[in-house]
Parts: structure tokens; sequence; C-alpha cells
């Protein structure tokens, strides 16, 4: 096997890798190491709308630098002398590059929903989270806030 397809796969497989490292969730029931065991306030209330919205995954620039360096490596293979070989490999990271952001972006964004809700004092709020349950206008749903976060689920 030749040097520049051992590159190609080493890239392909550190790629894969570091996809397998998705963000935490973001949904009502996730909860980072440091909200458990503290106190939360407890509201109840009814679901008045609900909308499907994203929530845009960081931007990490691993998918950047991934595609760039698959890329060069592919595009460096073009043509037969060092010009040709140098050319290739720029255009071929610039559009590996670009490639590459856009895939971590896709997989990265989440599906999620923001929850209004009706308060039992008839105050409205509206919380937006990971969609991991399924809320409907008229729903009884507790709220817990505390530490940063505030979250919905159904009661």
């Amino acid at each position: 096997m030749n040097m520049k397809r051992m590159m190609v796969l080493g890239t392909i497989a550190t790629v894969a890798i570091l996809a397998g490292c998705a963000q935490p969730g973001l949904g009502g029931g996730n909860y980072t190491r440091g909200q458990v065991r503290g106190e939360q306030t407890v509201r109840l209330g009814i679901v008045e709308t609900v909308r499907d919205v994203t929530i845009d995954a960081r931007d990490t620039g691993t998918g950047t630098l991934a595609g760039a360096a698959i890329g060069g490596v592919a595009g460096s293979t073009v043509g037969g002398g060092y010009k040709a070989n140098a050319v290739g490999a720029i255009a071929g990271a610039v559009v590996g590059g670009i490639i590459g952001n856009a895939v971590e972006k896709n997989n990265n964004d989440r599906k999620g929903v923001e929850v209004t809700v009706r308060l039992e004092g008839g105050k409205l709020i509206a919380v937006t989270q990971e969609k991991d349950e399924e809320f409907r206008v008229g729903d009884r749903v507790r709220i817990l806030s505390g530490q940063g976060s505030t979250r919905v689920s159904r009661i």
C-alpha cells in the first residue's frame, strides 16, 4: 500500500472516531454532572403552543480540518508533475474543507422544540430544548429551573 493511500485511510479513520464524539444531549432528560444532586424549583402549567426548532451545532472545526486533509491528499494525486500535484492538493483541501464543514454541521444539528407554557399563576414562559419527548397543546407539564437551566417534562 502506498504512502498517500495510507494517509487517506488514516484521515478517514480519524474523522470517523471524532464523529463519534457527539455533543451531550440538550433535552429535558439530560443532565450534566454539575447539575446532579442540585436543588431545582418546580412549577406546574399547561402547554399553550409547541413549535419545532433546529438547535444549531457547535462548529468544532473538525469537519473542516478533516475534509481539508482528505481533499488535500486526494487532490495531490491529480496530475503528473510537482506543480500539478501542488495545485490539486490546494484545490482539494479547499473543496474538502467546505464539504467537511457542511457534513459536520448536518450531522450535529439537533431537532428541538419550543414549548410555551401557561403557569398556574397565569404567567407565560417559553422553554427551548432538544426534542426528546412529544408535547401537545393542553398537556400538563412541570418546569424544572435551577443551576442555569430550565427544562419541561410531561406529568
